[in-house]
């Protein structure tokens, strides 16, 4: 078990871990409860009822927040041609084909935090997935990483836009902000990942969708959110 510091067992301390409370609520509450010298990632937690060893199960695919994450995102883009220079305007941080491919595959560092790849490179791309595969790096179309339009894809996702998956329990785990946005953003971001997650549910995931649904900052402890008034933060 990890042990916690004084500031962590005193926030743990101040409320019943048991209870859940409001959205509006338990926003204040995590940024009350953030005490690290950084501005902390604010995280939600959904467990939901699905079979995530069931094909038809998974829960995945992007969110735009309207407020942003608050973190600056890395992108590579694997393309050629002319996308390269599109991606390069778009902002990309790292552009290139299959010399990159090569150099990543032979160690060079991995030094982006998401990657796009266009169709036609994704047979090159393929070669890195034991590279790329276990840091959850590996371009998608579901999670619209593989793409022609790549400024577009790279302009998203500097914008707000964050792509969700389950785990292998179930859970689906995202970030809505940092401890300094205001309230409301806050909020306005967590209901934009609520409606797409009650959006995406599995046709064939049968029983209680969302079980818990809980928030927290980077240091501190989970708030959890009240399911029976989770309509009210999707209006």
């Amino acid at each position: 078990m990890p042990r916690h510091g004084k500031k962590f067992n005193g926030a743990v301390a101040s409320f019943d871990k048991m209870v859940a409370y409001p959205a509006t609520e338990a926003v204040q509450m995590v940024k009350e409860f953030a005490y690290a010298s950084f501005d902390e990632t604010v995280e939600a937690v959904f467990k939901l009822g699905i079979d995530p060893r069931k094909a038809d199960q998974l829960v995945r695919g992007t969110v735009v927040l309207p407020h942003g994450t608050g973190r600056t995102v890395r992108i590579a883009v694997f393309a050629s041609g002319e996308r390269i220079a599109e991606a390069e305007n778009a902002g990309a941080d790292i552009v290139g084909g299959a010399e990159f491919v090569e150099s990543l595959g032979s160690g060079a560092a991995i030094e982006f935090d998401l990657a796009i790849a266009t169709p036609d490179m994704m047979s090159e791309v393929g070669k890195l997935g034991r590279v790329l595969g276990p840091r959850g790096l590996m371009p998608n179309p579901k999670a619209g990483t593989v793409t022609m339009d790549v400024g577009k894809a790279v302009e998203e996702f500097k914008g707000g836009k964050i792509e969700y998956r389950n785990d292998r329990y179930g859970n689906v785990a995202a970030p809505v902000g940092k401890v300094s946005f205001e309230d409301h953003k806050l909020y306005e971001n967590l209901s934009a990942l609520a409606t797409e997650i009650m959006r995406a549910k599995p046709a064939s995931a049968k029983g209680t969708y969302v079980k818990n649904l809980s928030i927290s900052s980077t240091m501190g402890p989970g708030v959890k959110v009240d399911l029976s008034k989770l309509e009210k933060l999707l209006d």
